[in-house]
């Protein structure tokens, strides 16, 4: 599927304020499962702009300002190709047919930073859960983890979180609600805590917009996960829909350390105190096979 993505983010600020160096993740990633076709990035006001990746290797945009500025504008567009329509399209290696499986000791030393127990994460706490939600589990890993990822997104509330931060596992236990971030980190710490390698992506979904609706849902960006199978490779699940995700995922960037993948982050300085008001729209079209 082909997608056009325009990514539009302002800052209106009370006063003129001065920038620190920003860091973007907004390009998308490009993978076997993802192609990008066009790529732009448009900032008022001017900034130096350098493009590199970070240690993931995950696109990284830096940029420079010089001056002051009542207001911060970015505008990302891009034109996405995703080949991932049948998301079970795979086989796995034999000794991962069943769960739990090993990973093989190569593969265990790449994948070391993504079985590390996320802050706040409690093991009794998770292990009471995995006995409440998950009391007779499927034995093939496919359906496990299939199994898993529904569990999560039945067991919780959906809610809308404009607030910046992520809840910890705990956090999100206690509430019994989350966001999409929310229900990502949670399903990472129950992955991590049985074996299976998880990372946190940050990125898009498209969903079509019923056109008769008077005031259509306001779009935003989408988190997920990747678990790493053995044959199949990085797999996304996405836990607020409790399903294997698509070619309507479009995946930005994915780390280790959900926290570190924020789509743009900086900051800036005033001599007396100045307020920020954030402002986004973003819009996503289909452009076909």
């Amino acid at each position: 599927m082909f997608f056009n993505v325009i990514h539009y983010t302002r800052y209106d600020y009370s006063q003129p304020v001065t920038f620190a160096p920003h860091a973007l993740y907004l390009r998308p990633r490009e993978s076997s499962k993802q192609r990008l076709h066009e790529y732009s990035l448009n900032v008022s006001p001017e900034a130096k702009r350098v493009h590199t990746t970070d240690a993931e290797d995950n696109a990284l945009d830096y940029l420079y300002f010089n001056g002051q500025s009542s207001t911060l504008e970015l505008t990302s567009q891009c034109l996405v190709e995703t080949r991932n329509s049948n998301p079970f399209d795979f086989i796995l290696e034999p000794y991962a047919l069943l769960f739990p499986f090993a990973y093989a000791d190569s593969d265990s030393f790449v994948l070391r930073p993504y079985l590390v127990t996320p802050h706040g994460t409690n093991p009794s706490e998770l292990s009471t859960w995995l006995e409440e939600y998950m009391p007779s589990p499927p034995s093939d890993s496919i359906s496990f983890i299939r199994t898993l990822n529904a569990a999560v997104c039945f067991s919780l509330l959906y809610v809308k979180r404009d607030e910046p931060g992520i809840q910890t596992p705990r956090e999100t236990l206690e509430r019994g609600s989350g966001s999409c971030r929310d229900y990502a980190v949670l399903l990472i710490a129950l992955c991590r805590q049985l074996g299976v390698a998880a990372r946190f992506v940050s990125g898009y979904v498209y969903e079509p917009v019923d056109p008769s609706l008077i005031n259509p849902p306001v779009l935003s960006m989408h988190a997920w996960v990747e678990v790493y199978l053995p044959g199949g490779g990085w797999c996304g699940v996405d836990p607020s829909r409790g399903i294997f995700c698509d070619d309507n995922f479009i995946a930005v960037a994915h780390t280790s350390r959900a926290e570190t993948v924020n789509p743009i982050r900086g900051n800036f300085y005033s001599p007396v105190p100045a307020h920020a008001k954030l402002s986004t729209h973003l819009l996503i079209e289909n452009k076909g096979p």
